[in-house]
């Protein structure tokens, strides 16, 4: 059963799945908990028990005690209580929202594309949970008297938990998806206000929900270290749960930093909520730093009034307190920027513990509830300009990798070939014959379109004369830096260099490449090392993003090509979406199938023992192709 459950996971089709059902279980539980007439049996660690009728007696039970046996029950029975409510989430994701979404997309309102992209695999999570994990929890509390053990379900289970890997991945990307399309498309927009009016919903919004994903696997990682906690040593089930505990904590690395993610991200539509939803601050770059209320001096009267801050990395919200029956509430006054700001201590007699907040958009005078209270904001604003700081003394550096900056100019760089890429390396805008022609900058050597070459600046190994150069150089050289390059830009998911992956790969070179019936092209395939479960596709080796990514867990892999195929070809496949691939040779074909088998199964891959390098260069046939 359970080495079938990836391949029916790969062959989903959207709107197909329906939850189980769960009454059975909740009855057998309710038997399973009665309390028997005689309390005369004791439990033997070997085999199974009642946790009711095991207890260790009616003085206990008038104590308000619990026995072992009655912990290890509730925990287990905790484990099945929130997996029925979180299946119960993943079926609002993935068929209502995404349905919804998808049938929409269907008119052409907007591309499908978008709406796949946002929800990631999330129908894949959820049929493993609702059709695999859910039941065998149900059964196994239904039999807790004869089997009181749930190691031996977990272990077995496991592998799948790491197609969360995928889902945590493109959380990020999700949400940005998500917030443009809800400013950009009214329809898009609808669907989603109409889903989160419905009463289950929770009056609460999409974001909440997708973050559910996120944070399942430390929460199974939280109960099976308490269940162990209680598992005697010689018990039948501590091996399977010592085992299980050690792969779910092995999958809930890939949820840490995103956990700390969302849950900056919670807090931001919390803030959002308050401030009437109307200021754009739920970002996953802005970080809330600290938040409260505080007193403002008037610049006249120096009469204090009530305010509230919240102080984010990279701005301060200055505002006023609004009336409200329901939580607090908030008028944003002043938006004032971190860049640039100073704060400073302030000496008034007639009110203590005042300090100043100088930005270029406003200075505040500001008096907090105490001494403590006061060097409490100022070490957090101290803070905060000190890092704003750092990163801008950094910028410079931190957008030039192929040359040292002290060198920028002052040499001829090595020209990146045309051959080598097929998009600008700065706007990643795919080059044409006829709108986007290749140049490259003279100070880096990259090739680049004519509107990211379209500066220029002198440079001391031409004798100081102007040469064209791309936007960075120019920055770099001239010491002009924008105010939209100075905050930075965060790289998407497709925005890792070739190059950078090729070299710390598993496995990469060229492979003709077919999706659906489209025509059959050249690609640059890479597994890296550090997303070993992932295929990135690139039009050449030294592209800046890639053209898309395939994650690989739960595909299902066929190597037998169709009569339309060349003669060393194999597909992935999963629900709807069919990947086409065909090598140089049998051999290399056979050295991509072994690595991606067990990526499909959620198994980390090695490089082929007998390749001393990963770096496949040649280059497949296109006959027949």
């Amino acid at each position: 059963r359970f080495s079938e459950a990836g391949q029916q996971i790969s062959q989903l089709q959207p709107g197909s799945q329906k939850l189980p059902e769960t009454d059975g279980a909740a009855h057998r539980l309710q038997l399973c908990c009665e309390q028997p007439t005689s309390c005369s049996q004791t439990p033997q660690w070997g085999h199974g028990w009642n946790y009711a009728r095991h207890s260790s007696g009616r003085e206990d039970r008038q104590a308000g005690t619990e026995t072992n046996e009655q912990k290890l029950f509730k925990i287990a029975n905790e484990l099945l209580q929130t997996e029925k409510a979180y299946v119960a989430r993943l079926n609002l994701l993935d068929k209502v929202f995404y349905a919804k979404l998808i049938e929409e997309a269907r008119k052409d309102t907007f591309t499908m594309d978008v709406v796949k992209n946002i929800f990631s695999n999330i129908s894949s999570i959820h049929t493993f949970h609702s059709q695999f994990l859910l039941p065998d929890l149900e059964k196994r509390m239904g039999e807790w008297t004869s089997t009181p053990r749930i190691g031996d379900i977990l272990q077995k289970l496991t592998p799948f938990l790491k197609m969360y890997a995928e889902y945590v991945r493109n959380f990020d990307h999700a949400m940005d998806l998500l917030k443009q399309w809800t400013d950009r498309s009214p329809p898009f927009k609808a669907i989603i206000l109409e889903i989160q009016s419905q009463e289950a919903c929770g009056s609460l919004s999409l974001q909440h929900h997708m973050l559910e994903p996120v944070q399942r696997v430390p929460r199974y990682e939280m109960l099976l270290k308490d269940y162990l906690k209680k598992l005697p040593q010689d018990h039948i089930d501590r091996r399977d749960a010592e085992k299980s505990l050690e792969i779910i904590a092995m999958a809930a690395t890939h949820s840490n930093t995103a956990i700390r993610k969302t849950e900056n991200l919670k807090k931001l539509l919390e803030i959002y909520e308050m401030l009437g939803e109307e200021e754009d601050i739920v970002n996953p770059s802005n970080e809330l730093i600290k938040e409260g209320h505080i007193l403002k001096l008037a610049a006249r009267n120096t009469s204090a009034m009530d305010r509230y801050l919240f102080l984010f990395n990279n701005m301060l919200l200055y505002c006023v307190p609004k009336f409200s029956l329901v939580g607090q509430k908030f008028t944003v006054r002043t938006r004032i920027g971190i860049e640039g700001m100073k704060v400073m201590e302030t000496y008034n007699e007639d009110y203590p513990h005042t300090f100043q907040v100088s930005g270029k958009e406003r200075t505040l005078e500001l008096q907090a509830s105490s001494e403590q209270d006061k060097e409490s904001w100022i070490k957090a604003f101290q803070e905060t300009i000190h890092i704003s700081l750092q990163k801008n003394e950094t910028f410079k550096s931190a957008f030039k990798d192929v040359e040292e900056i002290s060198e920028l100019g002052k040499r001829a760089p090595r020209w990146i070939r045309d051959n080598e890429v097929t998009m600008c390396m700065k706007c990643k805008e795919s080059f044409n014959a006829i709108t986007r022609r290749r140049h490259h900058c003279r100070a880096c050597g990259y090739v680049v379109c004519w509107k990211c070459s379209d500066y220029k600046a002198t440079l001391e190994y031409e004798g100081n004369k102007m040469n064209k150069v791309c936007k960075d150089c120019f920055c770099i050289l001239t010491g002009h830096i924008d105010s939209e390059e100075r905050e930075g830009k965060k790289k998407g998911i497709l925005e890792i260099e070739a190059a950078q992956f090729s070299g710390n790969s598993i496995m990469c070179g060229f492979l003709q490449y077919c999706e659906k019936n489209k025509p059959w092209q050249k690609v640059w395939c890479v597994i890296p090392q550090k997303e070993a479960l992932v295929l990135y596709l690139y039009g050449a080796p030294q592209d800046v993003k890639a053209q898309s990514t395939i994650p690989l867990l739960g595909y299902l892999v066929e190597d037998s090509p169709r009569p339309t195929d060349p003669p060393v070809s194999f597909r992935l496949s999963q629900s709807k979406s069919v990947h086409s691939f065909a090598a140089e040779s049998e051999e290399l074909k056979q050295r991509w199938l072994k690595v991606i088998r067990m990526a499909v199964t959620g198994e980390v891959p090695k490089p082929p023992e007998d390749n001393h390098s990963t770096e496949i260069t040649q280059e497949p046939s296109s006959n027949g192709v």
